[in-house]
């Protein structure tokens, strides 16, 4: 347990130090987020932090002494998935194109589950969804990396200690640069690097409840543990579509624009949406008949 704790302290470190670093990079390299249409934030800002998230996830991954069967699969699809977002930073690519590597970092990660052939099908489709989720749910300050250390913390009920609490420790030690007050953006890169993380151990993590589940029950739990990200990115498809828009058009429909704009300050957003995701996330692990804190 020591190491645990340690490796813990290591990762916050490294993203507590290792982020202006690569803020430093950001700027250089001219990796900058400009602000202007949906984008309200006040000047140009470095997008440098989902290059520390991913350096920081592939040193635990690789110094880690018992670093599970998991770990190189989701390491391996996580390295991907930055990639091509980073890519996306520095040149926008065609939508399709960056769904297509989704979905296939998203089936390398299930396809080793020991569950029937339609679960892993339906992980694959939960995976890349979340990792898409998680990045458009980033569009304000801190959102995507509190989300992400929610959906950390409520995984701890299905143990696999040794993987969450190094990971919510690197996350912490980014969040603390961006917010309050944001000295860098994640990108494209850190927030699919984000939600393809979770997605992929929360599917490690529960693959043994999901043996005996039909199909659509095992949808809706998907769904509920997908929390606000999910849902929130599901209502913004639909209400596009229903509207004769693509259902990738980006706007400001999401739910912490409509809080943002009915006056909210961006914290008390914050501790809403947080609130949300948990209760969501207790939601689906209840439905899957495990205790969460002994709470529900």
């Amino acid at each position: 347990m020591l190491s645990i704790y340690l490796f813990t302290l290591l990762n916050f470190l490294w993203g507590l130090v290792g982020t202006p670093v690569a803020i430093a990079l950001a700027r250089k390299f001219r990796l900058l987020d400009v602000p202007g249409g949906r984008k309200k934030h006040g000047g140009i800002m470095p997008r440098g932090a989902g290059l520390v998230l991913w350096s920081g996830y592939l040193i635990w991954a690789l110094f880690t002494g018992n670093p599970g069967v998991e770990v190189p699969y989701i390491a391996t699809g996580a390295s991907l998935i930055f990639i091509v977002g980073y890519m996306d930073d520095m040149h926008p690519l065609p939508p399709l194109l960056r769904l297509a590597f989704h979905l296939f970092a998203a089936l390398w990660v299930a396809f080793p589950l020991p569950i029937p052939l339609w679960q892993r099908a339906l992980f694959t489709l939960w995976i890349a969804g979340s990792t898409n989720a998680y990045n458009l749910i980033d569009g304000m300050d801190g959102l995507c990396l509190t989300m992400t250390l929610i959906t950390s913390v409520c995984a701890l009920t299905f143990g696999g200690a040794s993987a969450w609490l190094p990971f919510c420790g690197l996350v912490f030690g980014v969040l603390l640069w961006n917010f309050p007050q944001p000295r860098t953006f994640l990108g494209d890169g850190g927030s699919t690097l984000l939600g393809y993380i979770c997605s992929s151990q929360l599917a490690w993590s529960i693959f043994p409840s999901a043996f005996g589940r039909n199909f659509i029950y095992l949808a809706l739990i998907l769904l509920f543990l997908g929390g606000v990200p999910v849902i929130d990115t599901l209502f913004a498809m639909t209400r596009r579509m229903l509207h004769g828009k693509s259902p990738f058009e980006p706007d400001r429909g999401h739910a912490h624009h409509k809080l943002q704009d009915m006056g909210l300050p961006k914290s008390a957003t914050l501790i809403v949406m947080g609130a949300a995701h948990a209760l969501i996330i207790a939601f689906g692990i209840r439905l899957l008949g495990v205790p969460l804190f002994d709470i529900f």
